[in-house]
């Protein structure tokens, strides 16, 4: 079976910039800390803002929104749909909750993973080749030799994802991608269900 990464991801040149900019943010932080540390309050103020917990407003009203999001893939590969989402939550004007995605189908699965470099998803496809392989024989075989071996693929990753959701943006961490994962040979259209419960602006 060929592997396949789907066009869209980082090329290995963003690679440097990636790291380069871990590193940046790994120095502010120390800086941030550094100050924290000296007792210098008045220079860590954006530290000390960044930390702070956000507490609900009581008289703000909850309400929920919900969307199906159809997803055409290629074949075993990971499909990136963290844009189509974070348009979504933009559309139905969320605020501050929780997003809940729930893929309808057993051989296919949703996953948080690497947003950067495409062969964290070719490691991760063949890692599954081989938790689950084809050339057993299993007793559920009337679909086909990669039938059985998506279900389990699917039982081993997840079909549901609970994400936050602060101020309508989702909180993805900066490498952070949201995928549909076929486990399938053949393209298929596959549905997400996403349900966003919380506040909205202007309510």
């Amino acid at each position: 079976m060929q592997v396949r990464s789907l066009p869209g991801f980082a090329s290995r040149g963003k690679r440097q910039v990636k790291r380069r900019s871990k590193i940046a943010l790994l120095r502010q932080e120390l800086a941030l800390r550094s100050q924290l540390d000296a007792g210098d309050a008045g220079q860590s103020d954006a530290y000390l803002t960044a930390m702070k917990p956000i507490r609900p407003d009581p008289a703000a009203p909850l309400a929920q929104a919900f969307h199906t999001l159809g997803v055409e893939t290629r074949g075993p590969a990971l499909t990136e749909v963290t844009g189509e989402i974070r348009t979504w939550l933009g559309e139905v004007g969320a605020a501050d909750g929780l997003l809940t995605l729930f893929i309808r189908h057993t051989s296919a699965s949703l996953l948080i993973q690497e947003n950067a470099d495409p062969d964290v998803h070719v490691d991760l496809i063949e890692a599954l080749e081989r938790l689950a392989p084809r050339d057993r024989s299993y007793v559920h075989d009337t679909e086909g030799p990669d039938d059985m071996p998506a279900h389990i693929k699917s039982a081993l990753t997840a079909t549901s994802l609970s994400i936050p959701v602060r101020a309508g943006v989702i909180q993805l961490g900066t490498w952070q991608g949201i995928y549909v994962a076929e486990h399938r040979d053949r393209p298929h259209r596959r549905e997400v269900a996403l349900h966003y419960l919380g506040t909205f602006a202007g309510a």
